[in-house]
């Protein structure tokens, strides 16, 4: 199982050199330079480390910094050069999700637990893609439609990346994304066929 601890060094945006949060520790990866802002060249650098072609790779880099950018961002006018300030990822936190981050981005290891114990039915430590289209389901919320949108382009990101060689999405991988520390390893695996 992964762990929730991460090797890289905090960067300047974290708050007092404090640990930083799952959350934080979730999208650090993709903040190349350690500076505590992602930039979207970062985000889409990120994605084509671990794996993702150059399509997905642009508009997923496009979606998440049009919708985090502001929410991260202090300040009300916004940015053209569209960052994310890691330290304010909390506040990118969206509804119709599995609550396995509270609303602090701290992780909450029952409502991770719950996502296996209601949805995985055929392996009870992975995920088909039925399954993650169930959980998807379930946890919509009324006219939450942006939550909706958000909580499907991760999900389906994540299965279509992470998935193994069964068409299963492991629980082990799942909690690598919780942590961050799976963006990691796909980025290792990743380099190394690139190599083969």
């Amino acid at each position: 199982m992964a762990s929730l601890t991460s090797t890289k060094p905090v960067g300047k945006g974290m708050e007092n050199g404090c640990e930083p949060t799952p959350m934080e520790k979730h999208v650090m990866f993709f903040d190349t330079n350690n500076d505590g802002v992602i930039y979207p060249w970062e985000t889409y650098r990120g994605f084509r480390r671990i794996g993702s072609g150059f399509l997905l790779s642009i508009g997923i880099t496009i979606f998440i910094h049009v919708i985090l950018s502001s929410r991260t961002r202090p300040g009300k006018w916004p940015s053209p050069l569209f960052p994310i300030v890691v330290k304010n990822i909390k506040h990118g936190k969206h509804g119709s999700d599995t609550g396995a981050y509270d609303s602090e981005g701290k992780f909450v290891p029952s409502k991770f637990e719950e996502i296996f114990k209601k949805h995985a039915r055929i392996n009870p430590n992975a995920l088909t893609s039925a399954e993650v289209d169930e959980l998807l389901r379930d946890n919509r919320e009324p006219k939450d439609y942006l939550g909706w949108i958000g909580a499907i382009s991760e999900w389906k990101v994540l299965y279509l990346l992470a998935k193994d060689d069964k068409g299963m999405l492991p629980k082990d991988r799942v909690r690598g994304v919780y942590d961050g520390s799976l963006f990691e390893q796909m980025a290792k695996d990743h380099a190394s066929k690139q190599k083969a």
